[in-house]
């Protein structure tokens, strides 16, 4: 199993950033996928989890309405919109693979992309 991030970088806040997931080594619609991340001394924190079809999507609360969890199953790629960024949105974002065609843990994470917001 391989999962590569990519699309973090620096953003002022309110800014927007699109996250990237390619992944291989296994059928990847076959299984859920998810997005981590950890802030600067802090542990990891769920962000969002999307079902094996693309049809259910689920979000940690303070993401609502800001976050886009996407896939593309025919180019094996995991997504996440970002919008409205704000400084505690810093931190290192990880794509993980879930145990199943539907969120409820994960067995696999990716390197890690770095998103850092500030003016």
């Amino acid at each position: 199993v391989q999962l590569v991030e990519s699309g973090g970088g620096l953003v002022q806040p309110g800014g927007s950033l699109r996250l990237s997931c390619a992944a291989s080594g296994f059928t990847f619609d076959d299984y859920a996928m998810s997005w981590v991340r950890q802030a600067p001394g802090k542990g990891l924190e769920w962000v969002s989890a999307i079902s094996w079809n693309g049809g259910s999507t689920y979000y940690a609360e303070s993401m609502k309405g800001r976050f886009t969890i996407s896939r593309d199953n025919a180019k094996n790629t995991l997504y996440l919109q970002m919008n409205s960024l704000k400084s505690e949105d810093t931190a290192v974002y990880y794509c993980a693979k879930d145990r199943s065609s539907w969120p409820g843990g994960m067995d696999y994470w990716g390197k890690g992309t770095l998103v850092t917001v500030s003016s």
